[in-house]
């Protein structure tokens, strides 16, 4: 049996029909169109799925559409634009932090989820932030110094 939720994703109201344990990852891809997140392990383990439910983290394959409702989603397509990439974003490109890409959209959007609650982070407390990101190409390195110049960034333009 399906139900009728409305969602906001990146600033837009949506209307969807589904069963209400649908996982929200596969609203967000295959009703409302959007491909940043990824699907990787659906157990919540690897974080490609990863979206924004307000300013918090979440893994969206374990999240049900009918619990996120109660707030505002954005995923990657919404972090930034084509036209004005997020600091984020930004860092991750300059550092050359990907390679297959699969990891990425979960680790863009943990790190700038983690960056607006830890402005000015260790590299320890990045470890640890992105722990339940899995990125098996070996650019942890990259990823390490992305993080480090998006913090520079979004305190050099106040974001």
């Amino acid at each position: 049996m399906t139900s009728q939720f409305t969602l906001t994703v990146n600033g837009q109201p949506y209307s969807v029909d589904v069963a209400p344990d649908t996982p929200l990852l596969y609203v967000l891809r295959n009703d409302l169109g959007l491909n940043g997140p990824q699907f990787g392990c659906g157990s919540e383990s690897c974080g490609a799925c990863t979206v924004l439910l307000g300013a918090k983290a979440i893994k969206s394959c374990k999240v049900l559409v009918s619990e996120a409702t109660l707030g505002s989603i954005t995923t990657l397509e919404g972090l930034g634009t084509a036209a004005e990439l997020h600091p984020v974003q930004r860092a991750f490109l300059a550092e050359q932090a990907a390679q297959c890409g699969y990891c990425t959209n979960g680790l863009i959007m943990t790190t700038a989820a983690f960056l607006w609650k830890n402005p000015h982070p260790t590299d320890q407390q990045i470890r640890e932030a992105l722990n339940g990101n899995l990125c098996r190409c070996g650019t942890q390195l990259r990823i390490l110094r992305a993080v480090k110049r998006a913090a520079e960034l979004l305190a050099a333009e106040g974001v």
